[in-house]
């Protein structure tokens, strides 16, 4: 098993969403989160007054599946969260040990 963790824009969430539903993913943790990488923030002009913004607002999308899913899920989120302009996001994979489904007591991959 793995976690598959995307950082992606706010207004792909819904297609990133979608195309996951579409490979049979049914569960998954949706955060907002604020963070930067080689775009570094940007500079904003209010009021009048320029001032920049060092976080940007992203959101952070968490997905437990099989190990044999992990290519096609990361393709998916790939073809749907991208836009082809600096800040489309990261995906990151890590190794799942164990899960447990609470409600029943299914554990690893029948929790999935």
């Amino acid at each position: 098993m793995k976690l598959v963790v995307a950082i992606i824009k706010p207004f792909k969430l819904d297609e990133v969403r979608d195309a996951l539903t579409s490979l049979g993913v049914h569960g998954l943790t949706v955060s907002e989160v604020k963070g930067y990488g080689r775009q570094r923030g940007h500079t904003e002009i209010y009021r009048g007054a320029e001032y920049a913004v060092s976080f940007l607002p992203k959101i952070k999308i968490e997905v437990a599946v099989a190990s044999e899913q992990v290519d096609r899920v990361i393709e998916a989120i790939t073809g749907a969260a991208k836009t082809g302009q600096i800040g489309d996001g990261k995906i990151f994979t890590l190794p799942l040990e164990h899960a447990v489904r609470i409600r029943t007591g299914e554990a690893d991959g029948a929790a999935l």
